[in-house]
């Protein structure tokens, strides 16, 4: 782990304007949950549960910045109601940075419906294409850490140099963190991994490593990816995730948490975040795999991805109510085991919680506004929580 002259793990670097930046599209979700079934054809169908959010990019976006880490995002945003929320949600309540986005008039922010049932979600989803492509919203990309991108975005290998955006953050020195889009065409086609050479690391689900490595199992996915990245991670549901990274030959295997799960809407984009926290931090692999699982098991349980997010008091209070179980159970003493280098990383003292999903489009965040420190590692001093603004209705994510 990366030290400071203190003793603290070092998150920032002198070098680089910020640790993660991002390009993508900005939806506003709306998500259901508790559906006992999804509607057929002439029916209706009462939700238990109701959230609105940012959603898309945002999801990791708002999963980094509540780690922690300095985050930029590239994005378009419509100039209607919806899209004015999701860039007040990132950039006010969030501290996500949004000097690289830009603001349409006449677009209409893209919209999607996630109705979570049986453990697993559908989508339905309108938008139009950004009005400006990626190299002429991002330009030269800002000196970053990382990168996190999709291997089926171009962002990578672009029709111009010009377009590969994240090429040319690497060639910077930026880390590339890779994930991949489900193939509706069903080809799978292995070309799509031969962009790994740009990256250092490639987290795909289960499915879709061994589908585009055309194997039959996760373990044989996970050496072919090895062979290709310096970071090979799948993530396989209820099974947990394995990973190796080759610059430490290290191999890893992190169990699932047993927690009720509400809605796994972003729950690989939290992962996502996880790893490239502990990635950039130094961590061992394994401690980086256990994290990362933490983080999802947590967003599950709440409404939707961005804000389903936890932040330092969610594995704050996860993590002391593990601890203060102790050994009550086999499974509690496995988890008081692997999670035991949480105690080096937690602030000390309350911290003040992040928002979770409401129904309606509605309230600013208490964390961060006090002062600009949204961004300051785990162990800094922690936030007082502002006074309510009686002006303001109250506002929340997915």
């Amino acid at each position: 782990m990366l030290e400071d002259t203190d003793g603290s793990p070092v998150l920032a670097d002198p070098g680089a304007e910020f640790d993660v930046f991002l390009h993508g599209t900005v939806f506003l979700d709306i998500i259901f949950t508790g559906l006992a079934a999804l509607p057929s054809n002439g029916t209706e169908v009462w939700a238990q549960g109701m959230g609105s959010c940012p959603g898309g990019i945002a999801n990791l976006a708002i999963a980094t910045s509540r780690l922690g880490l300095r985050t930029s995002l590239a994005a378009a945003f419509g100039d209607d109601d919806y899209g004015e929320f999701c860039w007040r949600t990132l950039s006010e309540q969030e501290g996500v940075d949004l000097s690289h986005s830009e603001r349409f008039e006449h677009w209409h922010s893209p919209v999607t419906v996630s109705m979570a049932t049986q453990g697993d979600r559908s989508m339905v989803s309108h938008g139009h294409a950004a009005p400006v492509p990626p190299s002429e919203m991002i330009g030269k990309p800002p000196p970053s850490r990382a990168v996190m991108v999709d291997l089926t975005a171009d962002e990578l290998v672009g029709a111009d140099h010009d377009e590969a955006w994240a090429a040319r953050a690497a060639e910077e020195g930026a880390l590339v963190f890779a994930d991949v889009g489900w193939d509706a065409t069903g080809t799978w086609s292995p070309a799509v991994l031969d962009q790994l050479g740009h990256c250092h690391a490639f987290l795909p689900n289960a499915a879709e490593a061994m589908a585009y490595t055309h194997t039959d199992s996760v373990r044989d996915a996970l050496y072919v990816l090895a062979d290709k990245v310096p970071l090979a991670v799948v993530t396989d549901g209820a099974n947990g995730a394995v990973a190796i990274d080759s610059t430490t030959g290290e191999e890893a295997h992190a169990p699932a948490l047993r927690v009720p799960a509400l809605d796994p809407t972003g729950a690989g984009d939290v992962f996502g975040a996880g790893v490239v926290l502990g990635t950039l931090s130094g961590w061992p692999l394994e401690h980086r795999l256990a994290f990362a699982t933490a983080c999802s098991a947590l967003a599950v349980q709440q409404f939707g991805g961005s804000l389903a997010a936890p932040g330092w008091g969610d594995l704050a209070d996860w993590w002391h109510g593990i601890r203060d179980k102790g050994g009550q159970d086999a499974y509690h003493t496995s988890l008081v085991r692997r999670y035991g280098f949480l105690d080096d990383l937690l602030p000390v003292g309350p911290i003040s919680g992040v928002r979770r999903a409401a129904a309606t489009i509605a309230r600013f965040s208490d964390v961060g506004l006090a002062r600009g420190a949204h961004h300051d590692p785990p162990w800094a001093a922690p936030l007082e929580k502002p006074p309510t603004d009686p002006a303001r209705p109250a506002r929340r994510g997915r």
